[in-house]
């Protein structure tokens, strides 16, 4: 008789810890990705309670690699960060895209994912929220300042200013003609195209006024007049236009660069289930809208720009109508030993005189 009822314990117990698994969605993401009224919006609608972990990229890689892809059922790395984890830690699964609703997502922004979170043909990744760094222009005294070859432009000199890192490199070399994530598997080219990106810097350098380090410093810089033409955050573009008309964010035409926060299901997910409901859910366009009137990120749900603010709606109309959205150029996993051929290029251009 007692075995029999330790019998039904266990019994009991396993299906207790599998009606667990099945109605919680354990979510580990960034703080503001999953609104509180969204969460129960979700719960209701399905049933499933969600659990949310937040993280940050360096914490996600930490979490998934300590337990070979377990504990969460659902993760949102940027992507340019799951391709060379998953290379060499097989933390998450493949996207069955059977299951997604691509077709409510923005189409290039779901090539670029599945091309930038690839391994071995199998793409890691659904897109989710995005934001980029472009140009924040005084359009009353620079109307023409419409591309990055204009933060080295002489017309403008003495009122240039961007920030000296990274980007600025990748920025200059599309505002050359040039396409330098087109070089990432070929270490020497890009090389010699960034000593092409240095000289036109270095050349440039008589033209800025300053340098620019943070969120703070370029919006103070060109709100003051000591520059009109800069590089900036699509953010920090449109809060400026909201208190002064003449200054915007402008989408460069040679391509904006942008990041893109993504959905991506762990290799040990126990409910694959709740992972891809939340996925649709979350980026069906009311909803969608919801965390972007909320957040202020844009979002990879094609039709979500309909149920914005109208202050919102119209910065994304004004800066990204669709040819601009399409072309911009989304930042992949950056190659091993690349980051220090840029870092020796920042080097010398700050050296120079």
């Amino acid at each position: 008789m007692k075995k029999l009822v330790l019998i039904g314990a266990v019994a009991l117990t396993l299906i207790a810890n599998g009606a667990m698994a099945q109605d919680t969605l354990r979510l580990l993401t960034w703080k503001g990705y999953a609104p509180a009224k969204l969460v129960k919006d979700f719960e209701a609608k399905t049933g499933i309670d969600v659990k949310i972990t937040y993280s940050n990229n360096e914490e996600m890689i930490a979490k998934l690699r300590a337990t070979r892809g377990a504990g969460f059922d659902l993760a949102q790395p940027s992507q340019d960060r799951i391709s060379f984890v998953q290379a060499k830690f097989p933390v998450y699964q493949p996207i069955d895209f059977s299951r997604v609703n691509t077709d409510q997502l923005t189409k290039s922004m779901v090539e670029a994912v599945k091309k930038n979170s690839a391994v071995d043909g199998k793409a890691y990744a659904v897109p989710f929220c995005y934001g980029t760094t472009g140009m924040i222009v005084n359009t009353k005294l620079a109307p023409e300042a419409k591309d990055w070859s204009d933060l080295w432009n002489p017309k403008y000199e003495g009122k240039i200013s961007y920030r000296l890192k990274r980007p600025l490199l990748i920025a200059t070399a599309f505002g050359m003609g040039e396409n330098p994530f087109a070089l990432y598997n070929d270490k020497a080219a890009y090389r010699e195209l960034m000593k092409r990106v240095e000289k036109t810097l270095i050349d440039g350098k008589k033209l800025v006024k300053n340098y620019w380090t943070s969120g703070d410093t370029q919006v103070a810089i060109i709100k003051s007049g000591d520059a009109n033409v800069i590089s900036g955050w699509d953010g920090k573009g449109w809060s400026l236009h909201k208190t002064n008309p003449d200054i915007d964010f402008i989408a460069p035409k040679s391509g904006a660069l942008g990041w893109i926060d993504t959905f991506a299901i762990p290799a040990k997910s126990k409910n694959l289930d709740a992972a891809y409901k939340w996925i649709n859910f979350m980026l069906e366009p009311e909803n969608a809208a919801y965390f972007t009137n909320k957040e202020g990120y844009g979002t990879a749900s094609a039709d979500s720009i309909k149920y914005f603010n109208e202050e919102i709606k119209a910065n994304f109309s004004r800066s990204f109508p669709k040819e601009d959205l399409d072309n911009i150029k989304w930042h992949p996993p950056v190659p091993e030993g690349f980051e220090t051929i840029e870092a020796k290029v920042l080097d010398r251009i700050k050296a120079a005189k």
